[in-house]
């Protein structure tokens, strides 16, 4: 064992199966899926048409966010439609921050060649589930404008031919887009990543006092940081369905 703060930036590897890793991160990954399946199916098979308080929080929640995505993609239609990618995004995102500082995490796990590896990490701190997540929110922007819009067409805001103006413009457009995958994943991994290092840093110099506020406001940063990305996911597809000249495809 290490004595002293020890700061970990790759998410430890705990085994493998058929060559592919099994981490810590991916672990805490799975484990959050499966309670978020486990209360979907739970909370779908207790749906009534009189709704309880659980039920008629979550369908206020739901319509809200609705109603919010069809003022900002100007179509009903277009919210339903990419409300579940959203919403599973922050769902999933939040429900990952918030549990970061739950017991278990980051405290339980193996002792391995004198070494400390935990069983559980938040996966928003390892930059490998940051970018995979970045990944999915790109590549589904980037699709839906080509679906929109037709390929040329969506093509047209990044190579403009029509004067060298155009072209600069559209090139730094295209170098501002796939800049999206940088600063989606490490926006998300960086303000996890340095809220844990601050919580261990004051736990280490001042424990028992200066922690458990750090924790609270850590993971509200945490749902907010969710939010965030949730809600540029929500405006790049905006702008994805938007043709070069500003009016909506």
């Amino acid at each position: 064992m290490h004595a002293g703060i020890n700061v970990v930036l790759k998410a430890e590897q705990l085994g493998s199966v058929f060559g592919f890793p099994i981490t810590n991160s991916l672990i805490m990954a799975w484990a959050v899926m499966a309670l978020l399946i486990g209360f979907a199916y739970f909370f779908g098979r207790s749906l009534s048409m009189v709704p309880g308080k659980l039920q008629a929080g979550i369908e206020w929640a739901f319509e809200g966010a609705i109603a919010y995505m069809a003022d900002v993609l100007g179509s009903e239609a277009l919210a339903k439609r990419f409300f579940p990618l959203v919403a599973s995004i922050f769902i999933f995102v939040a429900l990952i921050n918030e549990l970061e500082f739950f017991p278990g995490v980051g405290s339980l796990g193996l002792v391995h060649a004198s070494d400390f590896l935990p069983v559980l990490r938040a996966p928003t701190t390892d930059l490998n589930f940051t970018l995979a997540l970045a990944m999915i929110s790109f590549f589904a922007i980037e699709i839906t404008g080509i679906a929109s819009l037709g390929f040329f067409k969506y093509a047209g805001k990044y190579v403009n031919l029509k004067s060298p103006i155009g072209f600069a413009v559209g090139l730094i457009e295209l170098m501002s887009n796939l800049g999206r995958l940088i600063s989606f994943s490490f926006r998300l991994f960086g303000n996890i990543f340095a809220g844990e290092v601050m919580v261990l840093v004051a736990g280490y110099f001042l424990p028992y006092v200066l922690p458990a506020p750090l924790m609270g406001f850590e993971m509200f940063i945490g749902l907010i940081q969710a939010l965030v990305f949730a809600m540029l996911t929500l405006f790049f597809i905006k702008l994805a369905i938007m043709d070069p000249h500003g009016e909506h495809a």
